[in-house]
């Protein structure tokens, strides 16, 4: 494994921690900064992991409360974490892309989803972003600017292009055919065309 690859997969296990806490703390609506049962406290304490637990929390929060996505609340003499509007927004973006991902129909409406779009090149960090959450949840580059997905996906392109600001450089088709779509469909595992 390169350098590369072992840096991408690094930033992808932090978002991931960041994504896993956030979702926690936007179920729970108010959360404790460390919430550990007693007995699971005493055990960590015994497996030395209680040091890491509470380093890796306080950092995964420090970058939540950097990117405005939390605040802490100091209440009845504990603190307090508790989401933000910026937060709420970014929840909303992790739970879409959880539920386009994990929960496939089971038959497919023969439609595809075609996103196209023309960041320009100053901000070629945002289009780059774009690529990476599209690739991650599954979309298939046909082109360099358009991607196709096979499923209902228009709620999370919406929640996409409110994130990054690029609502106007970004459009979002429904297709009823593609032509010699053969390999489309083997890559997403779809039946084949009626004949």
């Amino acid at each position: 494994m390169g350098n590369i690859e072992r840096s991408a997969k690094k930033k992808r296990r932090k978002r991931d921690i960041q994504r896993a806490v956030l979702t926690a703390v936007g179920t729970a609506g108010l959360l404790a900064s460390i919430a550990v049962a007693p007995n699971a406290m005493r055990l960590l304490e015994w497996t030395g992991a209680l040091s890491r637990l509470r380093y890796r929390t306080k950092t995964v929060l420090g970058r939540l409360k950097q990117k405005g996505e939390i605040e802490f609340i100091k209440e009845d003499g504990g603190t307090f974490v508790r989401l933000t509007k910026r937060g709420e927004k970014s929840l909303a973006m992790v739970q879409e892309t959880m539920r386009i991902t994990n929960h496939r129909p089971r038959k497919w409406d023969r439609r595809y989803r075609l996103v196209m779009f023309d960041v320009p090149e100053k901000r070629k960090r945002t289009r780059d972003l774009l690529r990476r959450e599209m690739r991650e949840v599954g979309f298939l580059r046909v082109q360099d600017s358009a991607w196709l997905y096979p499923y209902d996906c228009e709620e999370f392109v919406a929640l996409l292009k409110a994130d990054l600001h690029i609502g106007k450089d970004v459009l979002y088709a429904v297709v009823e055919e593609i032509d010699n779509d053969t390999w489309i469909r083997k890559h997403f595992d779809l039946p084949a065309r009626d004949r």
